[in-house]
């Protein structure tokens, strides 16, 4: 018997993902335990197994297609069944002309017209069981500007055509709050008034960074500070320590040191590790230290989360940054490591920003941007002195944090990296 597989509940509220490639096609045998499709869902590429053993009949969607959590997603026979054929659907020739709205025809001649009255055309279907929507380009435009679908009228003009008259009476008919959808009046064409174009479909990790990015800014209020570090004495200590990690096989960066400076800050400054809840009206303090590092892959920015920092020392957390980054831009990183987290770092200056103004990630209440490190002369002692100067960024919520309190938790910070024994302390 034939056995209807759903895309089950992948956790964490999610409830739709995205066909990114099936590693199965109709016909072939299916072994329990064996992955036969990668999902696509938040910012993680999740394998699903098979559940049992038998032949696959019938794949439930198509690659790209974005699938809601109980759709039947693989249809599973039993051993040796073989699927039924599918007729295939009647091949519909695309219509050349293309306009600002919908697929547009060309305004016949007056001569077109009076042979058409005389001679019923056999109107090509623009899709299988729907016949063609008959009206010349002034109408269709007059349509889309009265948000009146052309699909539900019955035109008056010859053999059906849609007439200007048709269209102004079903607008006064058309309820007011109803609008034509979307799809029906996307243009379709391949360049604007200036150029060639090229449209990119919102979806996948880019959309989930886009809805994070926009609910991020209209629920929070942000603000920002600018500061600076000298971290010569944090780059020579970093120096000191690079053939050691050598030696443990570890890549050895600044960021591990700047995560101990924040978390110790963090420690001092209770109200820059917490999160507000809207619907209760309260600020939730943490009493733990999750920081998170976003990560540069080619499909966007990610956000894996360094969990107990305060409990791990420079080499460890050396070793999980280097982890998680190389699982993140592989697309092979497990959706906890992208939860949880209650500060976040980011670091343009690997790329080789200076000053940027991070977004908030929902719903922590802080975020530090790390510049690129550049020589700076400092007046130092009376003396100038060429110094190693490490910008920092900080963005945070001001419902939660004051611009006073963000100043503490910053000079805090700066403390901490400009004199790293310090941090070396707090281990």
């Amino acid at each position: 018997m034939a056995f209807e597989f759903k895309l089950p509940d992948l956790g964490e509220g999610l409830t739709e993902g995205e066909i990114v490639k099936w590693l199965v096609k109709v016909g072939e045998p299916l072994e329990e335990g064996q992955v036969f499709v990668q999902v696509e869902t938040d910012k993680a590429v999740i394998e699903i197994p098979s559940p049992r053993k038998g032949v696959v009949l019938k794949l439930g969607a198509a690659e790209g297609e974005t699938v809601q959590v109980g759709r039947v997603i693989i249809v599973i026979g039993e051993p040796g069944e073989k699927p039924e054929a599918v007729p295939k659907p009647k091949e519909v020739k695309a219509r050349p002309s293309v306009g600002v709205v919908g697929e547009l025809e060309e305004a016949p001649e007056e001569e077109e017209v009076k042979k058409a009255e005389k001679v019923p055309p056999k109107a090509p279907p623009t899709a299988i069981g729907v016949p063609e929507i008959l009206a010349v380009p002034m109408v269709r435009k007059l349509a889309a500007d009265l948000k009146v679908d052309l699909r539900a009228i019955k035109g008056t003009g010859p053999q059906g055509r849609i007439t200007k008259e048709d269209v102004q009476k079903a607008a006064k008919k058309k309820p007011p709050e109803k609008e034509i959808p979307e799809k029906a009046i996307q243009a379709a064409r391949k360049y604007d008034l200036y150029g060639y174009i090229e449209k990119v479909p919102l979806r996948g990790m880019r959309k989930t960074i886009a809805n994070a990015m926009v609910k991020s800014k209209s629920t929070i209020p942000h603000a920002a500070g600018l500061d600076e570090a000298d971290v010569t004495q944090l780059v020579a200590l970093k120096a000191r320590a690079k053939e050691r990690a050598v030696q443990k096989k570890i890549h050895l960066t600044i960021l591990p040191f700047v995560i101990k400076a924040v978390v110790a800050a963090l420690e001092e400054h209770p109200y820059v590790n917490s999160s507000m809840d809207d619907e209760g009206s309260e600020i939730i303090l943490k009493k733990y230290y999750n920081i998170g590092v976003a990560v540069d892959t080619k499909d966007g920015l990610m956000v894996p989360i360094v969990k107990n920092a305060k409990g791990k020392n420079i080499f460890q957390l050396a070793a999980e940054l280097s982890d998680l980054s190389e699982k993140a831009r592989n697309r092979t990183i497990d959706l906890a490591d992208l939860k949880g987290g209650t500060f976040t770092i980011t670091n343009f200056g690997a790329m080789g920003g200076i000053y940027g103004f991070p977004i908030i990630h929902h719903p922590e209440v802080a975020i530090l941007g790390m510049g690129r490190i550049v020589e700076k002369p400092i007046v130092k002692d009376g003396k100038i002195e060429v110094r190693k100067i490490l910008p920092l960024s900080l963005s945070f919520d001001h419902r939660v944090v004051d611009g006073a309190e963000a100043v503490r938790f910053m000079t805090t910070v700066i403390q901490l990296l400009e004199d790293p024994g310090l941090i070396l302390m707090e281990e």
